[in-house]
């Protein structure tokens, strides 16, 4: 199967656009390894930012968010939800790991939810979304795309 150069290029530009976020919050270099999360947070700061507000911008992007099911590449799957009772907070579920995602302001337009605590980050453009590690520097799966983004 032949890719398009626009998914690569969108790819290096996701993963670009990671290591300034990184180097802009004075990140720590992390091993590449694969990606930890817990599906509930016990930690008091992880609680407090689950529950904090968000903005009047990020609840405009947050109407802009695709969810739903996604069928990536490899047959796997990407659920995003909307928290009830918690506008402008998603519930990403990757692999049995459940990400608190907000969305975050950008550039290009393109939606983008992010876990911070977790370092994960959902990036979706109109022909596909992809689950990025932000501490690894890494895709975790590419080429999802959700009933909207397949017609």
């Amino acid at each position: 199967m032949i890719r398009p150069v626009v998914g690569s290029a969108l790819a290096a530009a996701a993963l670009s656009l990671l290591a300034v976020h990184a180097a802009a919050s004075d990140a720590k270099p992390v091993k590449a390894t694969k990606a930890k999360a817990v599906a509930t947070k016990s930690e008091p700061a992880a609680m407090a930012e689950d529950n904090a507000p968000v903005s009047p911008a990020q609840l405009a992007i947050a109407d802009r968010v695709m969810t739903g099911e996604a069928k990536c590449e490899f047959n796997q799957q990407v659920s995003v939800q909307p928290v009830a009772g918690k506008p402008g907070h998603f519930k990403l579920v990757y692999k049995n790991a459940a990400y608190n995602m907000v969305p975050e302001e950008t550039t290009t337009g393109a939606v983008r939810l992010e876990d911070k605590q977790a370092g994960m980050v959902w990036v979706q453009i109109p022909a596909k979304s992809m689950l990025l590690n932000a501490k690894a520097g890494q895709r975790m799966v590419d080429g999802c795309q959700q009933a909207q983004q397949r017609t």
